[in-house]
């Protein structure tokens, strides 16, 4: 039991330590589609990080992509998009266009938008999406659809093995939409790096106790439960109201510096598990902090949208998405350090070593968000 232990923390560790620097999100691209009788009218959003591994963009190879290459390729982007993605309504195929191309600007990075057009040969009663981007080239990537109909709205994720999903187009209830904001909030809490490594930054400490200048682990699991409880309740009550400000539109900050200083947090929780500064006052670092990571969890929200006819139950449902991904986090986190807290591999290794490179990790990504390092080619240009 105890190898088996350690086998799945060092991989945990290893895991963490190995995450590219793009923080916050994989490969995603945002398909938004409202069907209106027989037509259909739609935004694709594809990074272009994606689409230069897909058709090559970058034409003279320096590494920054200009207006002027994106355009040159409008015509490959527009055909291998569509070549894709497929639509039928009962069996029956839908046409579909590109109808302008332009330039938007996601948290992570560059896109490009792709307008939609088409047309089914009668009403649909089910509309069939076949989704196969970017495939041959990443198993992980996901497809975010929101599909608008009558005034309500579904949300489904597809991927490679979801690639083709059948939707009722009169069951978009408004529990359904809120079943759908919840696996939505609980997939971008998993993707979220930041976010989780924030949040184990402030749980590693949780079963040790910091005495004479180095950690020691804990007597009993009820203090570590509670020190556990306190600060992930503190971090989700910041979060919470943030993330219902923003999605509301009381409160919009610059994403930018939102996603700078949730890297300079990461960093702080990281380095005080090396060098303790603040360690009875864990809580409220996790709540002053947690108002920053509320504002990026709205920025993902956004990118998804919110239906307007159920805006309130599906703003709930994304944050008790997330709130149950966090747990899910915690609930194999605990335990498995709480069984190790006296080993040195979990104090020097987890612990001191996790801290360090989830420090340095964190490090990149400030570097990358605050200096925009990803794509500065792009800057500005739309059409």
């Amino acid at each position: 039991m105890m190898r088996r232990c350690f086998a799945l923390l060092a991989a945990c560790v290893a895991f963490f330590s190995a995450l590219p620097a793009h923080a916050h999100k994989p490969s995603d691209s945002y398909l938004n589609l409202e069907v209106k009788e027989e037509r259909i009218e739609g935004r694709w959003d594809i990074a272009l990080r994606d689409l230069e591994m897909a058709v090559g963009v970058d034409g003279d190879g320096d590494g920054n992509i200009t207006w002027d290459e994106v355009r040159a390729r409008h015509g490959a982007i527009a055909a291998y998009a569509l070549s894709h993605l497929k639509l039928s309504a009962d069996g029956r195929a839908c046409s579909l266009q590109v109808t302008q191309q332009m330039i938007d600007h996601h948290t992570d990075g560059a896109y490009t938008v792709l307008l939609l057009r088409g047309a089914c040969p009668a009403k649909a009663g089910t509309l069939s999406v076949d989704y196969t981007l970017l495939a041959e080239f990443d198993p992980q990537h996901k497809g975010l659809l929101a599909l608008r109909h009558a005034g309500a709205t579904r949300s489904v994720i597809l991927d490679p093995e979801h690639a083709r999903q059948e939707l009722i187009l009169g069951e978009s209830g408004r529990w359904r939409q809120f079943a759908d904001y919840v696996r939505q909030g609980v997939w971008h809490i998993w993707i979220g790096f930041d976010h989780i490594l924030f949040l184990l930054s402030l749980l590693l400490p949780a079963v040790l106790l910091y005495r004479g200048r180095e950690w020691v682990g804990r007597d009993g699991v009820r203090h570590a439960a509670l020190d556990v409880v306190r600060v992930v309740t503190a971090f989700t009550v910041a979060h919470s109201i943030t993330l219902t400000l923003a999605a509301l539109g009381v409160v919009a900050l610059p994403s930018r510096l939102v996603e700078s200083v949730i890297a300079a947090s990461v960093i702080v929780a990281a380095l005080n598990n090396i060098r303790p500064l603040y360690q009875r006052a864990r809580v409220l670092f996790a709540f002053g902090f947690g108002l920053l990571h509320g504002f990026g969890f709205a920025s993902v929200l956004a990118d998804l949208g919110l239906p307007q006819g159920a805006l309130l139950l599906s703003l709930v449902g994304f944050n008790v998405g997330v709130e149950l991904g966090q747990l899910a986090i915690v609930a194999v986190f605990l335990p498995l350090a709480y069984v190790l807290r006296n080993g040195l591999f979990y104090r020097r290794i987890v612990m001191l070593g996790g801290s360090a490179a989830i420090a340095l990790l964190a490090t990149l990504w400030l570097a990358e968000r605050a200096l925009d390092l990803r794509l500065p080619g792009v800057e500005g240009l739309f059409t």
